[in-house]
Parts: C-alpha cells; sequence; structure tokens
C-alpha cells in the first residue's frame, strides 16, 4: 500500500467526502478522485476509489432493486459503453500531464454548471410544468459524455442530469435509475482499468486500507443527512471542486 503520508492528508477527507456523498449528500463525492491527483496520478486515484464505490453500490443496488426507469437506463447504458471505450482510448494514447488538464477541464464545466445553470438552463434547475422525455439517441449521448467523464475523473453527473431531471420521475424511480446507472458504470471501470495498466497490488492495498473510513463515513452521512442542512456542504464542496480543477489544469498544463 501507499505508505507516503502526504497521500493520506488528501486520501482521509476524500474518502470521507465520497462516504458523505454515499450516504445522502449527492454531490459531495464528486471531489474525491480530484483531490487524491493532488499526490497521485489522476488515473491512480481513480483506481483506489472505484473498490469503495463498487462496495457501496453494492448496499445502494441491493435498497433500490425494484425502482428504476427501463427506458432510460435502455438508451443510457450503450451510451456509456460507448464514452468508457472512448475514454479508455484516449487515457491510454495521452500523458498523465493531459488527462489532468482534461480532469480539471471537466471539474470546472461541472462547477460551472451548477452555479450558472439556474441563469442559463432553469428547467433543468426546477421542476418543469410538463414532464419532457428525450429523444433517444440523446439518451446515448448524455450517457456517452457521462461515460467519459466517469471513467477519467468519477465526475458524470452534469451530462446524466441534464438528460433525466426534465422527465420528472418518480422521485424512487430517479434515485433507483441514479444508483442502478452510476453501479453499472463502477463495474465498468474494472476492465478498463486493468487495461491501462492501473490495477496492483499496491493500489489495492491502498484501497483496502481505505474502505473501513469508507464504509463508517457512509454511516456517519446516513445519520447526519436528517441532522444537517445540505446546503452548507454544496457550496463548500463547489468551492473546493472549483479550486482543485483550477490546481489540476495549472499543474497539468505545465507537465505538457
Amino acid at each position: 500500500m501507499i505508505t507516503d503520508p502526504l497521500f493520506y492528508l488528501v486520501a482521509v477527507p476524500a474518502v470521507i467526502l465520497l462516504g458523505l456523498g454515499k450516504g445522502g449528500f449527492a454531490g459531495l463525492g464528486m471531489i474525491s478522485v480530484p483531490l487524491l491527483t493532488l499526490r497521485v496520478p489522476i488515473l491512480q486515484g481513480a483506481t483506489i476509489i472505484l473498490p469503495l464505490l463498487v462496495t457501496q453500490d453494492v448496499i445502494s443496488v441491493w435498497t433500490y432493486r425494484r425502482s428504476w426507469s427501463t427506458w432510460n437506463l435502455k438508451v443510457l447504458i450503450p451510451g456509456a459503453i460507448i464514452g468508457m471505450s472512448a475514454g479508455t482510448l484516449f487515457a491510454s494514447h495521452v500523458s498523465n500531464a493531459a488527462i489532468e488538464v482534461a480532469g480539471g477541464l471537466i471539474g470546472l464545466s461541472f462547477v460551472l454548471y451548477r452555479w450558472l445553470g439556474r441563469w442559463l438552463w432553469p428547467h433543468l434547475l426546477r421542476s418543469a410544468d410538463k414532464p419532457i422525455r428525450p429523444h433517444a439517441a440523446l439518451g446515448v449521448f448524455w450517457g456517452a459524455l457521462a461515460g467519459f467523464m466517469s471513467l477519467l475523473v468519477n465526475v458524470g453527473s452534469p451530462p446524466y442530469q441534464i438528460h433525466i431531471l426534465p422527465q420528472r420521475l418518480d422521485k424512487l424511480a430517479f434515485v433507483g435509475t441514479t444508483v442502478l446507472f452510476f453501479a453499472f458504470m463502477n463495474f465498468m471501470k474494472i476492465g478498463p482499468y486493468f487495461l491501462l495498466g492501473q490495477f496492483s497490488l499496491r493500489n489495492f492495498g491502498t484501497s483496502l486500507a481505505l474502505l473501513p473510513l469508507a464504509v463508517a463515513a457512509n454511516f456517519l452521512g446516513i445519520w447526519l443527512v436528517r441532522r444537517t442542512p445540505t446546503e452548507p456542504f454544496y457550496k463548500i464542496t463547489y468551492l473546493l471542486m472549483f479550486g482543485i480543477s483550477i490546481a489540476l489544469i495549472w499543474q497539468g498544463w505545465h507537465g505538457l
């Protein structure tokens, strides 16, 4: 396992945020991989996080196994496969510096989407008067973009939200579809990360060492979600993501 103490200075808060996100504070986990990239290459950070995600997904999928939108999964999953395949080719033919720049741009785009979305695309951030089902081809496109972004930096939410929110699904169907879609993508990452040479005893040992903390943070999130307003958490997360994304772009740009 990784023994660098500076790594754990960023890994511990990253894993805590990941667990809180899985426990109910949706969005907090998005900065886990970018935070790790301050000490390790971006794909290595994503690979270390992956076993933690898969473990937590097992619980979530079991909980929502009877509530999902079949049509959305049928259009999103093929798109995700295309996007993750493209992401694998992209990551295998460019340097770590280029991946850092791409990861920073993706993270920055996510923050700007959240900050500016209520003015630029208000229909995405508030309930529409009438549910809108997008064309299947658009579903494949947004699924592909979500797969590409999720493979590189574990941030696949923006394109997924653009596709799913205007449909105004039933609450349980929305949550169940989200859980199943991202659980599928996390499982699909195993193959690409093996092909990219990211799985190793060192990385897996590091994941194993962080797993108890991830599970504890997950239960902590479930406990806190009933007692703490989420808005302060979101504001802090977006500010952190903005700063980390800028740092990634700067670091990667100088490494090109």
